[in-house]
């Protein structure tokens, strides 16, 4: 039976139920346990009036509560009143709001109809699927893999025809198809560029490289030419040579060089076929090797063409210079240079040349080539005197043995 409920009472008489205690009241810090609950119907004790003498005492070691001493109040000054505003406050208008719209409007799917299973329901064609059906696709497939055992190429399937294009679309894409004005200028001068760069290309390769291998092929040819006329010659001397006629050989140990001197200082005749021309014609004509006195002159090539005379810049007092004719050596020393002269100081090749520090007539020898290098703009000279003069069947010269 609970107790407390009316019912279950043995004599039906109301009873004082219990009052719960409150669960969130706050222990006491001095160790007091709260005060029971007060039972219901039971009055609570007796709350001491303000100013009752008759409260209980404080416990031991706490100070006595003072009696509670209204404070006197204070006269305020009257309260400022403050002036008005100049301007009174005016409510702004507030903007009439929009009517509500939804951002979606509520989706309402399409019930097909329902049919119920007694009802008979009428035939409806279903449409085909896009692309080739499946007996197309078996015949693809088995016309492609025959093709690939014959060695054919793959059937592939046909490309989706197009709709025709109107002549203003027609016009249009033509138009855009083909290339301004400006990419064409500027194609072609950029293919001008391109060919003009690979002809300079070709021209300094033929220059500097091809020329020097035709000239070769030319020395040797003449070389040989000389050799030869000397071998089955007379020992008679010829009044005369003719241009481009070869009649001598002339060795520079020190730089390696055998070249063969021809009558003439023509361009075409002797210098471009790599050989050196001997100032014989005109008012530049000069002695020969065999001459008792005078002064014997040469020119060649300082680049290309064989390039004969390109380091005699590098000779120094002493190093001999010969010269091989059909009758003997004639072996000069190198004597002194000029590095630069014009083209038209013509008196370094006199008998006596200037310049050379020469001052009375012997048998000097003069080479003269271009300068500086890969230009015609200056002139360069070297003088040699002669030394000895040995007869070819003695042999060769000290200079060629050594």
């Amino acid at each position: 039976m609970t107790t407390g409920s009316p019912w279950f009472r043995p004599a039906h008489e109301p009873e004082r139920e219990p009052i719960p205690g409150d669960p969130y009241a706050t222990p006491s810090p001095y160790g007091e346990q709260p005060p029971t609950a007060a039972v219901y119907g039971e009055q609570p004790p007796p709350v001491p009036a303000y100013g009752d003498q008759t409260s209980p005492a404080p416990a031991y070691g706490q100070a006595p509560e003072q009696a509670y001493q209204p404070q006197e109040q204070v006269p305020q000054a009257p309260a400022q009143a403050y002036p008005p505003h100049e301007q009174a406050y005016q409510p702004q208008e507030a903007a009439p709001e929009e009517p509500y719209a939804a951002p979606y409007e509520a989706y309402e799917a399409e019930e097909s109809p329902r049919h119920s299973p007694s009802e008979t329901m009428p035939l409806q064609a279903v449409e085909p699927l896009p692309g080739p059906g499946r007996a197309e696709r078996r015949r693809a497939a088995k016309g492609g893999r025959g093709k690939g055992r014959r060695g054919g190429p793959p059937s592939t399937p046909a490309a989706t025809p197009t709709a025709p294009l109107s002549r203003v679309e027609a016009r249009r894409a033509a138009r855009a198809a083909k290339d301004s004005f400006g990419v064409i200028a500027s194609r072609a001068v950029g293919e001008l560029f391109i060919t003009f760069g690979v002809v300079m290309l070709l021209f300094v390769t033929y220059q500097l490289w091809w020329t020097n291998v035709l000239a070769g092929q030319e020395t040797n040819r003449a070389k040989e030419q000389i050799e030869d006329t000397w071998a089955h010659g007379d020992d008679s001397k010829p009044e005369a040579f003719e241009p481009g006629e070869g009649f001598a050989i002339m060795y520079i140990p020190k730089l390696d060089v055998v070249v063969p001197v021809a009558e003439g200082i023509s361009k075409t005749k002797v210098l471009d076929k790599g050989m050196v021309g001997h100032y014989g014609e005109g008012k530049l004509k000069t002695a020969m090797p065999s001459d008792k006195q005078g002064n014997f002159a040469v020119a060649g090539h300082r680049n290309t063409h064989g390039e004969p005379f390109r380091y005699i810049n590098r000779l120094q007092p002493g190093d001999p210079i010969v010269v091989e004719t059909q009758s003997a050596y004639y072996t000069y020393e190198m004597a002194s240079i000029l590095p630069q002269t014009s083209p038209s100081n013509v008196s370094v090749i006199d008998p006596v040349p200037k310049g050379s520090g020469f001052t009375a007539p012997g048998r000097f020898i003069t080479l003269t080539t271009c300068t500086p290098e890969f230009t015609s703009t200056y002139r360069m000279i070297v003088w040699g005197k002669l030394v000895e003069e040995r007869p070819r069947s003695q042999g060769k010269p000290k200079a060629l043995v050594g």
